[in-house]
């Protein structure tokens, strides 16, 4: 009988421990990625999917400040530069109207010169070329966690991909959307999905929200929208946590994912995909930097105390470290410390490629 008895009690505990093995997987499956990639190898999946050229935008258009070059075949006289006025408009010699031509593509433009030529009398059977020498009305400006946030003229069909790519890829601190801010008389193509929405104002523009997780996916092209003169695409920072040491499976940043996210010591732990089999985790420090003094100072995390509720759990902030340390290692003073998660070129900073 106490054989059984005690068999039941040991089946009990295992069940116990079972338990809260699987709880704590839990917790850390709720807050790990699952699947990390670097700043570097995002950037690479950003030049290789705008390579592909999956989606294109209609025809750039004709608008001020523009210079054309119009050719009339074997007519010389009427061949010339011309820029477009404020107004949208160019005059060709001998036509007594004002073209208008804002708003046209090449192609449209052609047309309706031909038919002016042949309703002044002027060539019965004209053939004419146009392309824009000089493109001045079609500014997209790229602007936040990039590595060339810039303004240029879109000279062709343009995607937003592309764009990024232009721009050298996001920077490490880049958070996980991408903002496109347009007029809303322009028309535009957007996707439409739980990720992703537009909002308007009086001011007379729409923003597009699209998370960067949909827009590098492959199965879905049509996060990969158009780009068009004057729009603004804005790529908000992040915040960033490290967390460093022996004692955690992978040390590194980790971005938080989204702006004004709330991330504590244990949520960090996870994200490092959890504690090594050595780690010492109630002789955790975590630093932050005295915003008046700029010193980086240490406060010690008890991290089992935490997860064992006998602590409460500290909220960790942007640029915070989190040095968690392992067994193998002796007691370390303050400055190896220090030097041992000092931000530099050497630590990796990681991003959610998953997450939905």
């Amino acid at each position: 009988m106490a054989i059984t008895v005690r068999w039941a009690m040991d089946c009990v505990g295992k069940l116990v421990l079972l338990a809260l093995v699987s709880a704590s997987l839990c917790i850390q499956a709720s807050y790990a990625q699952t699947k990390d990639e670097t700043t570097q190898q995002t950037n690479e999946k950003i030049r290789a999917l705008a390579t592909q050229g999956q989606v294109r935008a209609a025809d750039i258009s004709i608008g001020s400040g523009d210079v054309v070059h119009i050719e009339v075949f074997d007519v010389p006289e009427l061949s010339r530069d011309v820029r477009v006025s404020t107004t949208g408009e160019i005059s060709v010699p001998l036509v007594h109207e004002r073209i208008r031509a804002a708003g046209l593509s090449s192609f449209e433009l052609e047309q309706r010169i031909e038919e002016l030529l042949i309703e002044n009398g002027l060539v019965s059977h004209p053939q004419v070329s146009v392309f824009v020498k000089e493109q001045n009305s079609q500014p997209v400006t790229i602007i936040g966690a990039v590595y060339h946030a810039m303004t240029y003229q879109v000279i062709r069909p343009t995607t937003l991909l592309e764009l990024l790519a232009d721009a050298g890829g996001i920077t490490d601190n880049a958070g996980t959307v991408v903002l496109i801010t347009r007029q809303t008389q322009k028309e535009s193509v957007k996707p439409v999905s739980e990720s992703s929405g537009g909002d308007s104002s009086d001011s007379g523009t729409q923003t597009i929200r699209i998370q960067l997780q949909d827009l590098l996916s492959a199965e879905n092209i049509a996060f990969n929208i158009p780009i068009y003169g004057g729009d603004i695409v804005n790529v908000p920072p992040a915040g960033i946590v490290y967390v460093m040491g022996g004692g955690v499976s992978q040390p590194g940043g980790y971005v938080v994912q989204s702006h004004g996210e709330q991330i504590s010591v244990l949520k960090a732990v996870a994200l490092a995909h959890g504690l090594g089999g050595y780690a010492k985790p109630d002789d955790a420090l975590l630093y932050r930097t005295n915003p008046a003094t700029g010193e980086r100072e240490a406060t010690p995390v008890h991290i089992k105390q935490i997860e064992n509720n006998k602590s409460e759990d500290v909220a960790m902030k942007s640029n915070d470290i989190l040095y968690v340390p392992d067994s193998l290692a002796k007691k370390i003073a303050v400055k190896a410390a220090e030097a041992a998660v000092s931000i530099g070129t050497g630590v990796l900073i990681y991003r959610s490629s998953t997450g939905h």
